[in-house]
This record gives structure tokens, sequence and C-alpha cells, in this order.
């Protein structure tokens, strides 16, 4: 660490702590320590914490744009060879993404204060939700491999416990379970990773790590297969982190947990698990097939994440599985060496993403509901939610002028003269998702109001302050853009491309309006409609063919385990206790009292042991 940087930067380390110290903070309350005025101070220390962890990172940010890229570490622990290191990179995009997740996790702080404003756990949620902005702080600041792997364990143990808030439900328990053990997956086959290029390379810095990866392609280092299997190890800890296929299940059971979590997890924790992917894509390169896994990866979830989104009735899982889609978009353009489009992608997605979840948190905690088919006639009832809806989706689909146009007309200009086949799958996820914006904004805000929306007043001043103030940086974030990287301008792409998307837009918009929607008959009554409308809705039976494959072959391997458990070992000990009870039962008949009778079995047993000592000493 250099004492010539300024204080903000030299103090920089203090950013995760700010929401791990928030944790702490909020124990009393949430242990029950404190009893007498009830969970609320809790929050509001965990809202003064994460202020001035925005604070910092701007201060932080003001800093690097006059000095340029910094870099920090601290030495932590030295055996041998062994040099582990706590560092702290400090470009310009990792403090970006930084504030990205401490004021992303201000502004749901804030509106959680009035989402579970009668929740009777409320500091044990703010405890939690510190502890997942600390974890996150730290992922996008790390130098190191090291620290980002043991991070993101602490970002997995995070998310177990917020989406199995409400533990007294059991399908909120089954979903913690799910969400934990799926990312679980992930997570070994990228410590298998890890340990494999910290031995090869020396080193978990990045920038070590890249230097390995480029003498390690030029003098072929290592061999192909053990390069795919690398590459394979490291891409699966993002898959898992950002949902994508086959770990993508996690995420749509992971709507279970509170609202407000739901919104962090869908924009700044998937964004989180793709900048991880981008500061691994330089040593995941070594090996082709790992590069193209990536993209079949991001195509499926794209495309496949976007169909599925569309024949959703649950109003959370109907933008969760738009998530996993969107991520597909932004692993393709890693795969194919697109790093800065694919962060403007993932700014633009988390910050309009949350925006939309808020408005769904905003619906469900006035209506109580989140059936599409039991919902409808709130849009003048809720004028600030459905603006903040159509805001937010406009940004997650990429309508002019806002800034997922921008990213999806610099990523189609690219990809249409280095991979086309790619430049389609990003238009066509943007109509999926137009369709699907479209289509959940006309049964929940449009039409005649339900049952349970007659009587919907807005929001409360708590809930929708940070809605609207997200909004307007939703609607600024194209400027916000040009500042970070000065890429949005009206040269920016050609004006095919820029028809294109629109277009592209216009059409999935078109569809969605066109759908037809019946609250009674949600699934059609057409015998090949409704197969496919199935086939949608559950997710291509992924989770079927799971429990028929991967949940049979576990279970039936538990089975043969506790059968050899209890029949091959229980059993052989069982067996030989009971041949010893039956020998003792058997020589208790012998004992008669008599000192004779004793004298002459040792002096028998004697005899017997020196012969075969002769025996043995005669055979060698």
């Amino acid at each position: 660490m250099s004492d010539a940087l300024p204080l903000p930067l030299q103090l920089i380390w203090l950013v995760p702590l700010y929401g791990f110290s928030g944790m702490l903070l909020s124990l009393p309350w949430a242990t029950g320590w404190i009893k007498r005025n009830g969970p609320r101070p809790a929050a509001y220390l965990n809202l003064l914490v994460t202020l001035l962890a925005v604070l910092h990172g701007s201060l932080a940010i003001s800093e690097v744009v006059a000095l340029g890229p910094q870099h920090l570490d601290f030495p932590w622990f030295q055996a041998a060879d062994l040099d582990l290191r706590i560092g702290f990179d400090l470009s310009l995009t990792n403090l970006a993404a930084l504030e990205l997740v401490t004021t992303m996790s201000l502004v749901c702080q804030v509106f959680a204060l009035g989402y579970l404003d009668k929740e009777w756990s409320l500091a044990r949620f703010y405890a939690l939700v510190g502890f997942f902005e600390g974890a996150m702080s730290g992922v996008v600041l790390s130098s190191n491999l090291f620290m980002s792997y043991f991070l993101l364990e602490m970002l997995t143990l995070s998310t177990y416990l917020l989406v199995g808030f409400w533990y007294a439900q059991p399908l909120v328990v089954t979903a913690a379970r799910d969400a934990f053990l799926t990312k679980r997956v992930g997570d070994v086959l990228l410590l298998m990773g890890v340990v494999a290029v910290s031995a090869w390379a020396g080193s978990m810095e990045f920038d070590d790590l890249y230097a390995w990866a480029a003498q390690a392609r030029e003098q072929n280092l290592i061999t192909p297969l053990a390069g795919t299997l690398l590459g394979l190890g490291l891409i699966a800890g993002p898959m898992g982190k950002c949902a994508q296929f086959p770990m993508h299940l996690w995420l749509d059971e992971a709507m279970e947990g509170p609202n407000p979590a739901s919104i962090l997890r869908n924009s700044v924790v998937v964004t989180c698990g793709a900048i991880v992917l981008l500061k691994l894509m330089p040593v995941v390169a070594v090996s082709p097939i790992a590069t193209d896994v990536l993209l079949v990866v991001g195509s499926i979830s794209a495309v496949g994440g976007g169909l599925v989104a569309i024949a959703q009735v649950d109003l959370k899982r109907a933008f969760s599985y738009s998530t996993t889609s969107y991520l597909g978009l932004v692993f393709i353009a890693i795969a194919l060496q697109q790093p800065g489009l694919a962060l403007l992608l993932l700014f633009a997605h988390g910050l309009a993403r949350a925006l939309q979840f808020m408005s769904v948190g905003s619906i469900i905690a006035t209506t109580n509901c989140q059936d599409l088919t039991e919902l409808g006639g709130i849009g003048t009832r809720m004028p600030a939610t459905a603006t903040a809806f159509l805001v937010g989706s406009a940004g997650v689909v990429g309508l002019l002028p806002l800034g997922g146009f921008w990213c999806y007309g610099l990523l189609v200009e690219d990809f249409s003269h280095l991979a086309p086949g790619f430049a389609v799958i990003f238009l066509i996820t943007n109509v999926l998702a137009a369709a699907n914006v479209a289509r959940v904004y006309r049964s929940v805000f449009l039409g005649p109001a339900m049952p349970k929306t007659k009587r919907t007043p807005e929001a409360n001043w708590l809930m929708a302050l940070p809605m609207v103030s997200l909004t307007v940086i939703v609607l600024l974030l194209p400027a916000i853009m040009q500042r970070i990287d000065p890429v949005p301008g009206i040269n920016a792409f050609s004006l095919p491309v820029a028809a294109a998307v629109v277009a592209s837009g216009v059409l999935g918009v078109v569809l969605g309006t066109l759908t037809p929607l019946d609250s009674f008959w949600s699934r059609s009554r057409q015998p090949v409609v409704r197969v496919v409308q199935d086939l949608l809705a559950y997710d291509f039976y992924t989770p079927e063919i799971y429990r028929r494959t991967v949940v049979n072959l576990v279970a039936s391997m538990a089975r043969f385990t506790r059968w050899f458990d209890i029949q091959v070992i229980k059993g052989g000990v069982d067996g030989i206790g009971r041949l010893s009870m039956a020998t003792a039962n058997g020589l208790k008949l012998t004992v008669s009292g008599q000192l004779q009778s004793y004298v002459l079995t040792v002096i028998v047993a004697v005899v017997v042991f020196i012969g075969a000592l002769q025996v043995v000493r005669g055979g060698v």
C-alpha cells in the first residue's frame, strides 16, 4: 500500500466492512437481546453505514478519475511458497460496480422499511442484507482469485439465509435448500479450478494469472485436456451465481424470499457473478472448448429464459427468468471478448431490473397477490408504480433512448461483423423480453379491476421514494453511461442496426399486446397450444428431467450407501459383537473355581504359543 495515495483510496478496505458492521450492529435486535424499542433501530443503523459506503465510494471514484487506476494489497498469510494477500483493484470500472452495489443496497433498504413494515424479524433481515452488501462489495473490488472465491462463498451463504428468511413456510425452506445446493455445485467446481490454477501459476493475483495464461497459450504449458477442465471449472462458479443453464432453477425458486432481497438478487448479485467471470476470462480463454461452452450456455439461457418467462403466471417468476435471459447475453459478450460492452449491459440491466422489481414489490405489498390471473386495472390507482414499471421495463428491453437501447445497438453492431448468429440471438431475446413486458403490463395495469385490486392505493412513501428516485436514474442512465465510458452517441452504431433494435422491441410489444389474455382460461383450450404452453411454463420440464436423472441417481447412491453401511459395516461390527458374546457365554460355563484348572489352562496356552513360534521360526 502506498502512503502517497489519498485517504479515501488508502481506506477503501473499509467499504466492505461497512456492510459487515451493519450486520454486527443489528445483532442485538436480531437475537432479541434488546426488546424494548422494536427492531427499527437496526434498520436505521444499517442505512447509516450503507450511506457511508456510498459516500466513501463516491470519493474514491473522484480520486481515481484524477489519479488513474490504483492497486492496494495487504499481506495476510504466508507459509513456504504460499503467499495469500488481500488485494483491491481500484479501477474506474470496479469502483462504478461498487457504487452500483452500495447504491442499490441503500435504496433497497429504504424500500424494505415500507415493504416489511409489520415484519417482526426486521432486524434479522437487515443483518442479512448487511452481510450481503459486504460480500458483494468485496467481490467487485477484489484483485485476486482467493479473495474472490472466499467472498463468493459468503455470497452463497447470505443468499441461502435471505431466501429462507420466512423459514416457517415449507416451500421457502425447500427453495433456500435448492438455491444453496445448486450454487454449491458451481462453487465446488470453481474451487477445483482455483486450486489447479494457483498450483500452475504460483500466484492468485489476477495480473499474475493473466501473464501465466498468455505464456501458457504461447508455450503450451498445460495439455489441452487440462486447459479444458480448468476453463470449465472456472466458469462453473459464475454460471451458478448468474443462474445460467443448467444451474438456473435456483433464481426462480429464490423468489420465495422477501421482495427487497429479490431486487438485489436480480440486479447486483448476478452482476457480481458476471464481473468475476470477466476477471477470469483471460484465463478461461486458454481453452477454446471452455469458451465455446460459455457461448452455448449463454445462448441457451438467453433464448430459453425468454421463452419460459412469457409463459409464467407468477409476477416475480416472469421476471426472474428474464434475468437469466439477459445474463445469458452478458455471457455471450464476455465470451466474444467484449468486456466493455458487457459491463455497460450489466449496469443498464442492473438498474432497470431493480426498478422493475421495485414496482413488482409495490404491487405485491398493496394487493397481497402475485398471480397475474388475479390482477388487473391498477394502472390508474397506482400511477407511480405504473410509471416505474414502464420505465424499468423500457430500460431492460432497450427502447430508444434509454440505456438498454445503446447497449443493444453497440453489441449488435459488433456482433454483426464478428459473429452474426449471436447478433440474431440478441434481437430474438429483445423480442421475447418486450413481449413478456407487454403481456405483464396488460395483465396487471390494464383491463377491469379484479376482486383483489379494487382497493389498491399507491405504495407508502418509504417504498415510493426509492422507486421514484430510481426511475429518474434510469431515465438519466444514457448520460451517466457517457460519463463512465463515452460510448453512447449519435454515431455509435449504424442506422440499420438502430432500426433493427427498435424494430425488435416494437415487434415484441406488438406480440405481447396481441396475445389473448383470459384470466379464467389462463391455459389454452387448443391442444397444440396447450402443449407448448405447458412446455414453457414448466421450464421445458427441466426440474422433472433433473428429478428423474440427477436426483434419482444421487438418491440411489444414497440408498446404496445406507444399505452398505447398515448391512455390511454395521452388520459386520454387530456380528463380531455377537460372536464375542457367544464366546463369552460359552467360556463362563467352564469356570469351575478350582485353581488347578486355571494353572493347567495357562500352561497349555504357553505351550501352544511357544509351539507356534517354533513353527513360524522354522518356516522362516
